[in-house]
């Protein structure tokens, strides 16, 4: 994506840094554990002092807690030790307490321990400098406690895309009512909420009219604040689409116009200055099918997340399919583990079609038919 520039880094707290990428690898500073520790409650013993036949007697000689220096173990006795406590040393294996008999100051055991028993060594996860995350790792919950293990209190992130929509279109208005002959902005609102779920920090400027000259002075001022500047409509080749015209006047350089998808023909990436411009098609199931292919991808490879393009699945078809060749196909669909159901409205104006569906069922370009029991590649919404 060579129009796409990469954010910079910023540090965060680890405590604010879940779904960020990381902008750097992370090592571990030492071992991981960083002692060896007992994996059960139990007691903790030498495995040379079991020999011969058993049942075995061994007097209990410390009292090993958690979060306490160890103490040598006594030669032939064992210790009372608990999940998580550092291990005696001398002592090399724990045996349940579940396995063991005690009265009073000595425990009885029934079967022999081996070397090893219920023991996490030093080091067993990471060894000093290791890598334990790599950058471009969106981070889960999972990976900031692994960080917090490693004594880590910030983290180096990509900073959040400043991402700027600016809707066009004569008959748009803001939700909650208009007058006759408008409709209510939805691709905005629903644009806006993707491009955060993504990692981008959105703002929305004012709707602008299908003419020229507001749209290149809106285009403008956006481009001077913003990393990413998402234009809904106006991207067609109809006398009222002034997009294109109006990037062009700014001296914008256009990567690519139009693509051989449905719905989604009319779509745009250009770069203006330091911003990015990607500009959809207005149509509601147009503009959503377009920025979830591209739009998504696009913010997280500005992350330099490693992981920017979702992964398609494998379903079963439970109704036939058919377009006209020429153009691959996204059509919105209902998947219910491996089955997956085509919605009845594909008309690229629905706007029912995106909030009822959780996927889309990608049909190749040169395809023209599929009956029902026909496997197809679906990209799930959960996976965007």
């Amino acid at each position: 994506m060579a129009a796409a520039r990469p954010v910079s880094g910023e540090r965060v707290p680890l405590w604010s840094a879940v779904g960020r990428v990381l902008a750097e690898d992370v090592h571990a500073a030492g071992d991981w554990p960083p002692f060896d520790y007992s994996a059960m409650d139990g007691y903790a013993l030498r495995a040379a002092d079991v020999t011969g036949a058993g049942p075995w007697e061994l007097p209990v000689s410390a009292h090993q807690r958690t979060g306490q220096e160890s103490a040598p173990l006594e030669p032939g006795t064992a210790a009372r030790i608990f999940t998580g406590a550092a291990l005696p040393k001398g002592a090399d294996c724990v045996v349940m307490q579940e396995v063991v008999e005690r009265e009073g100051d000595r425990v009885r055991l029934a079967s022999a321990p081996r070397a090893g028993d219920n023991v996490r060594r030093r080091g067993e996860d990471l060894e000093a400098g290791a890598l334990a995350l790599r950058r471009g790792t969106r981070l889960s919950p999972y990976d900031l406690g692994l960080l917090a293990s490693l004594d880590r209190v910030e983290v180096l992130v990509a900073r959040r895309p400043q991402v700027t929509l600016l809707c066009t279109g004569d008959e748009l208005r803001p939700p909650g009512g208009g007058p006759p002959h408008t409709i209510a902005d939805s691709n905005g609102v629903a644009v806006s909420a993707l491009a955060a779920q993504a990692g981008g920090i959105p703002r929305r400027a004012p709707l602008t009219r299908d003419e020229i000259a507001p749209t290149r002075d809106a285009i403008a001022e956006a481009a001077g604040t913003t990393d990413l500047l998402i234009t809904i409509g106006g991207v067609s080749v109809g006398e009222h689409d002034v997009v294109r015209p109006a990037l062009e006047e700014l001296g914008a350089t256009v990567d690519f116009w139009k693509v051989r998808m449905k719905p989604g023909k009319p779509l745009l990436l250009a770069r203006l200055g330091d911003t990015t411009v990607l500009g959809l098609p207005g149509n509601p199931a147009s503009a959503l099918v377009t920025f979830t292919l591209f739009g998504l991808p696009l913010l997280r490879h500005m992350q330099g997340d490693r992981r920017s393009l979702p992964p398609l699945r494998r379903a079963e078809l439970t109704a036939p399919l058919r377009q006209k060749t020429g153009r691959r196909g996204f059509y919105r669909a209902a998947l219910d583990g491996d089955r997956v159901t085509p919605l009845s409205n594909q008309a690229s104006g629905a706007v029912t079609a995106m909030a009822w569906a959780n996927c889309l069922v990608v049909v190749p370009e040169d395809v023209s038919e599929l009956s029902a029991g026909s496997l197809v590649e679906v990209l799930s919404f959960a996976d965007c």
